[in-house]
């Protein structure tokens, strides 16, 4: 089936790991990333957390086009101390490159926020880098703000730095108190 989302299954680890990959290798300030995790590595990760997720409301979903898997996001419940038990998170959000521009993003979202939804949370958020304009506006248009968090994320060895700006929706149900 075409253009559509669904949870990942574990032999699409491999195709996971390479759009990741694929969309660290655009950014500077993800690039540095790809020489701390090998591909190899970057697989056996998302097959365990496909298989074994580390926490009982995090899940794995990929987008479906017609060359196989061309996105992929995940969620989870948010980790951020000014959050509540209803906060969920969009912990990543990748749409291949090649496969940008046709929908595939549109049904990701749509589709990562009814699974919060379904999971118990009214209120979704997500960290972008500072950089990233085209997925800032992306999210604004689908009707996401920036809700005044930033944070830095910094590599192990203090040499890169990576801004991080949180946006957030409200996913309560129409007509939902």
């Amino acid at each position: 089936m075409i253009n559509t989302v669904r949870l990942a299954m574990p032999a699409e680890a491999v195709d996971i790991a390479r759009i990741q990959r694929r969309a660290w290798s655009e950014d500077p300030a993800l690039k540095v990333m790809l020489s701390r995790v090998p591909a190899d590595e970057a697989s056996r990760i998302w097959h365990e957390a496909i298989t074994r997720p580390p926490m009982a409301k995090m899940r794995i979903l990929v987008a479906l086009g017609e060359a196989g898997i061309v996105g992929f996001a995940v969620t989870v419940p948010s980790d951020d101390p000014d959050a509540t038990p209803v906060t969920g998170e969009l912990a990543e959000f990748v749409v291949d490159v090649k496969n940008r521009e046709s929908g595939h993003g549109s049904r990701l979202v749509n589709a990562a926020v009814d699974t919060l939804r379904q999971d118990g949370f009214q209120v979704a958020t997500t960290w972008l880098p500072t950089t990233a304009d085209d997925l800032r506006e992306f999210f604004v248009s689908g009707g996401w703000a920036a809700d005044g968090a930033h944070r830095e994320s910094t590599t192990d060895d203090g040499a890169h730095h990576l801004k991080l700006l949180r946006l957030h929706t409200d996913i309560r149900a129409e007509g939902a108190n």
